[in-house]
């Protein structure tokens, strides 16, 4: 089959590689529709993250069902499943505590041995566990396929910043990012009731894209000047609620710094960079709470799939540009330029 391979900073290729077979019992085999790349990707492409040569790399996907061990009952050939961006066996302490992103047998898709959702098949460990089943005939609709496919990783890890940081009726959310997991913060504040919503970006088309999720106000400005925006923005306190979804130095203080007192922080974006941004003295004077990590949108699915099926909520706008398998590795220069927001590669 053909997948995506990563060589060196900024060399992508989408290669020849052996078909995925089911090895365990408990595997599935999907036949990849659609999948993506992330922010955190870019990381790698970089070179900020290491990887090997020639190593897969992928980690959202959906597709179809074409083979299943022997054990596997959940799900069975046909099937049109979603895939979370890291695969758990459903049964250990952390997974039954809604943890599944610290699965004591879980792992991560593209990790060295295991196969890239950027591919066109994937191997998938713990089926019945780890995928969820879709209505088929959502297979035919490519707007719907493009909202479910954000339930692998970044509407979910949205959620999980926007319930971190206590997003809910009667508050204000400030949202530090204008990347696909920002704007899904503020789709799911939104969700969560928050009455106002306080999006941080200074890219036209993103920040409108806030807007059309529920941002009531745009703050343009960075650092020192966005925390003031803001506090004019709310009397002078701050947020009650504060999504940090970028994962720098800066991000982190400005999100410390735009956050009330007695607040809270959900942290998301995956931290880069010589330091954290974070003041314990700060945080503890001003009583600021911090929550977050690596979202268990394994967990978050069942939930959020109601609302993206009935049209509640519609994360499909963060994909701008959409490319065949081959274009994969245009698909990461466009959003390492920043002339794409989040690339979908539809097979």
């Amino acid at each position: 089959m053909r997948a995506t391979t990563i060589h060196a900073p900024f060399d992508m290729r989408v290669e020849d590689v052996p078909d995925p077979v089911v090895r365990n019992p408990g595997d599935a085999v999907v036949r990849v529709l659609r999948s993506c790349i992330c922010g955190s990707d870019l990381w790698a492409y970089r070179g900020e993250s290491a990887r090997q040569p020639g190593q897969r790399i992928g980690h959202e996907f959906l597709g179809i069902v074409e083979e299943t061990g022997a054990e596997v009952s959940g799900v069975r050939r046909g099937d049109l499943v979603v895939a979370p961006f890291m695969w758990s066996d459903g049964v250990c302490d952390y997974c039954r505590e809604g943890l599944t992103t610290s699965c004591e047998h879980g792992g991560f898709w593209g990790s060295v041995g295991s196969d890239g959702g950027q591919g066109e098949a994937v191997r998938v460990p713990f089926a019945d566990a780890t995928l969820v089943a879709l209505p088929a005939e959502a297979a035919s609709d490519d707007r719907l396929l493009a909202a479910l496919l954000t339930l692998s990783d970044v509407m979910g890890t949205g959620h999980h910043a926007a319930l971190g940081a206590g997003a809910r009726a009667g508050v204000t959310v400030a949202v530090v990012g204008d990347g696909a997991v920002g704007l899904c913060g503020v789709l799911a504040a939104k969700r969560l009731g928050a009455d106002r919503i306080i999006a941080l970006g200074r890219h036209e088309a993103r920040t409108d894209i806030a807007r059309r999720f529920g941002a009531t106000d745009v703050v343009a400005e960075r650092g020192d000047a966005a925390v003031e925006a803001v506090r004019e923005l709310t009397r002078g306190q701050g947020a009650h609620a504060v999504v940090e979804a970028v994962g720098t130095e800066q991000s982190m203080r400005t999100a410390v710094s735009i956050t009330r007192d007695g607040g809270a922080i959900g942290f998301v974006g995956v931290p880069h960079g010589s330091g954290t941004g974070l003041d314990l003295s700060v945080m503890f004077d001003r009583n600021i709470a911090l929550r977050g990590g690596v979202a268990p949108v394994r967990t978050y699915i069942p939930e959020l799939l109601p609302d993206v099926l009935d049209g509640t909520i519609d994360p499909s706008p963060v994909f701008d540009l959409t490319v065949g398998l081959e274009g994969v590795p245009d698909g990461y220069k466009a959003m390492d330029e920043r002339t794409a927001l989040k690339v979908m590669v539809a097979n």
